[in-house]
């Protein structure tokens, strides 16, 4: 008793020890903890017929599974817990020793979640690409339990997640596909009344049917005016041949002079005019045309990630059934608190040795 009244942090350090192995070794009650590995899969595809490289992307993998763990830790699966388990009650329970339970059912829910974050470990294996979920309970059952309850909640919330997104996009790419159909609609009736109302199904054709009209007319004329040239060397002018080339000559400028006069007019509905609005309408279809049968792919596309935005957790291992307690591990925390406890003393003896020393 002199020697710790002497050097009372060797009874403080004593009686820590004592404390320690009483509660370790006797009083910490068992946990049991259920274990469980999974990956997350996507059902793959990708039909040949269509290019997907450009709209198959967004989280995946490891970004997956982060977002899964962090789904697993969250308030939120703890309320489904509660709901579904009881856990509260579990924890709680009085034949828990004081210091390892929690400390009233009816704890607030920051508590409760603190308290739940040291009995609940996800953690992903950054290497292997796979979550380890480690669950501690105070019976195999429960434990078991909570673990395969959190695997079935979090391929429901991945799903959830995905699908709502996948949804708003159908619905998005839906509107604007009955829009570019109405566009469409429009530009096609347009470009047949303009039809209709010249009574041409294509100016264009008619604007080269023409021109080829005014170059068999123009070489006619050609080959007249070779005629009349060779026939006024031997010819008078007044010579019945000669008037009627003349005549021929006249009639096919004055026909040359009407086809082009169709082609181009400083006033009226010209040809070149009717094919240039045309051409416009027309462009405007095949425009609207394109639209549509982009936006029809989009869809198709998108309704394909829909599909593919599924989670299915796949479990590597599923959550054991604990034989026998493995938490808290008892011979390993007495021996840190014997450590510190006699590492502490130690420190205290050592100063205070200097402490006499320089007082001396």
């Amino acid at each position: 008793m002199n020697k710790i009244r002497q050097h009372p942090q060797w009874g403080v350090a004593l009686a820590v020890i004592l404390i320690s192995f009483f509660y370790w070794m006797l009083l910490a009650t068992d946990r049991y903890v259920s274990e469980a590995n999974i990956v997350l899969k996507s059902p793959e595809i990708s039909p040949a017929s269509l290019n997907f490289s450009s709209i198959l992307s967004g989280t995946s993998g490891a970004g997956d599974l982060l977002l899964l763990r962090d789904h697993m830790l969250s308030v939120d699966m703890l309320n489904v817990l509660e709901e579904r388990l009881q856990i509260r009650q579990h924890f709680a329970s009085s034949d828990i020793d004081r210091w390892s339970r929690l400390s009233r059912v009816d704890a607030p829910i920051e508590k409760f979640h603190r308290y739940m974050l040291k009995r609940i470990d996800v953690h992903f294996d950054d290497y292997a690409n796979v979550l380890r979920l480690r669950v501690q309970a105070y019976n195999p059952e429960m434990a078991q339990k909570i673990a395969q309850t959190l695997l079935q909640e979090g391929e429901l919330h991945m799903n959830r997640m995905g699908q709502r997104l996948a949804e708003e996009q159908v619905a998005f790419i839906e509107g604007q596909v009955e829009v570019l159909e109405q566009r469409l609609y429009r530009a096609r009736e347009a470009l047949l009344t303009f039809q209709n109302t010249h009574g041409l199904v294509s100016p264009t054709g008619s604007v080269e049917s023409i021109m080829m009209i005014v170059a068999q007319l123009e070489a006619q004329k050609a080959l007249m005016e070779a005629q009349r040239k060779a026939s006024s060397s031997f010819q008078s002018p007044n010579s019945p041949e000669m008037q009627r080339l003349d005549s021929q000559i006249q009639a096919l400028n004055t026909q040359i002079q009407q086809e082009r006069n169709k082609l181009a007019t400083a006033d009226g509905d010209a040809l070149n005019r009717i094919s240039a609005e045309f051409e416009t309408l027309a462009l405007q279809a095949q425009f609207a045309l394109e639209l549509y049968s982009n936006s029809l792919l989009m869809l198709e596309t998108t309704r394909v990630e829909a599909a593919r935005k599924l989670k299915q957790v796949s479990v590597l291992q599923y959550p054991t059934m604990p034989q026998y307690s493995v938490e808290p591990r008892r011979s390993y925390n007495f021996a840190v608190v014997c450590f510190f406890a006699i590492l502490l003393a130690a420190i205290v003896q050592l100063t205070r040795a200097i402490i006499r020393d320089h007082l001396d």
